[in-house]
């Protein structure tokens, strides 16, 4: 591993502790401030719907002022901001501060999928992807449920506070990364509007939207739909969907180098339907921790899965492109999970909602089944 990899992943990991601490929690908060399921909702769809808009601009700020800078005003943008929780009560700066904090989560993903891709050779760019997976899930295994515990045990400042610092503390490795992809290839850029015309780089990004929309209703949801009395369940539910995530991402690393990443975007769709459609059965703790678990796995699948096909098909020139349009539905589905949930909730009640979003998430298998097949650039 070199040494700008070594950096890369340590403010990777950083900067996703930063966001994964307070991914439950400030949906939490905003619903104990009287905002109720839908405001729940809508801070989890501020902060990824302002990612989906500064993702589509990333890639331009790169090429203008490169790595270094924008990826540094990333890290501040994600984490600072969240000081002003400790100090405010109201809804709308709650939404504020996470739309603020979505631009710059936008930035650190972008940047830092599309240095991966540039420091690793091809032919083990799904392991490389992979170990990116560990690197960034590892914090979704440890601390989205210890905000949970936190935030219950200390209450809700001190996470805001670590939040910030988490993020912050990774200006340090800033000086040590490359300023400019180490392969940027000899054509000219590859835009967003070129990749959202592209079928082939279209495809799997729905196939990644429909995952996450799932992983993005679990972890604002879940802690909600599981009554006080269940104890720590909530915290054991996400833990068990965050670590089967960042394995099967891992695993589908290894396998996809040796035998194709395209074999892994179906089963990966239909392990997260099946997850999902478990927590119908919101009363059976044994389903809640099954469904996160199949549903955590089949997202994994799907992460690694789709990425490496979508850099399969472009040159080096389109690695920021692809890095983009790949968090684009990433953090799109997590938005849409989000908001879009709790006003379904609201009407239809827990279990039939949970319902709707395994079909949803099945309507993926027809993007899924044109992608069986590899589809190389040339």
């Amino acid at each position: 591993m070199s040494r700008p990899l070594a950096l890369l992943f340590a403010s990777a990991f950083g900067s996703m502790v930063s966001f994964y601490l307070l991914l439950s929690v400030v949906p939490l908060y905003a619903a104990s401030i009287d905002a109720g399921d839908i405001g729940a909702g809508l801070a989890t769809g501020a902060l990824m719907f302002a990612t989906v808009a500064a993702e589509l601009a990333t890639p331009g700020l790169v090429a203008r002022f490169g790595y270094r800078t924008v990826y540094a005003a990333g890290l501040v943008l994600l984490g600072a901001p969240a000081l002003a929780l400790t100090a405010s009560a109201s809804l709308a700066v709650v939404l504020t501060v996470c739309a603020v904090r979505g631009i710059g989560l936008a930035i650190v993903v972008v940047v830092g999928s599309a240095l991966v891709a540039s420091l690793v050779p091809r032919e083990r760019r799904g392991e490389g992807l992979g170990l990116l997976g560990v690197v960034v899930g590892v914090p979704s295994v440890v601390a989205l449920p210890l905000g949970v515990w936190l935030a219950r045990e200390v209450g809700y400042p001190p996470v805001f506070v670590a939040g910030a610092l988490a993020s912050v503390v990774c200006l340090a490795v800033v000086p040590g990364l490359p300023d400019r992809a180490a392969d940027p290839g000899e054509e000219s850029p590859f835009g967003i509007l070129s990749g959202l015309r592209t079928p082939a780089l279209v495809r799997p990004a729905l196939v990644l939207l429909a995952t996450a929309m799932a992983t993005g209703v679990v972890v604002t949801f879940v802690p909600l739909v599981l009554p006080e009395s269940t104890g720590d369940l909530a915290a054991w539910a996400l833990f068990a969907q965050a670590s089967s995530s960042t394995l099967s991402r891992w695993w589908a690393g290894h396998h996809g180098d040796r035998h194709g990443a395209h074999r892994l975007v179906l089963p990966g769709v239909l392990a997260t339907a099946a997850g999902v459609l478990a927590l119908v059965l919101t009363g059976s703790p044994a389903a809640i921790v099954i469904g996160m678990t199949l549903l955590g796995a089949g997202f994994g699948m799907a992460q690694n899965a789709t990425l490496a096909i979508m850099f399969d098909r472009v040159s080096p020139s389109g690695y920021d492109t692809v890095s983009a349009l790949w968090n684009l539905a990433y953090d799109a589905g997590l938005g849409l999970g989000g908001a879009g949930f709790g006003v379904l909730a609201s009407g239809t009640g827990y279990p039939a909602a949970f319902a709707v979003t395994a079909a949803v998430v099945l309507g993926a298998l027809v993007p899924a089944w044109r992608d069986r097949k590899p589809e190389v650039s040339t």
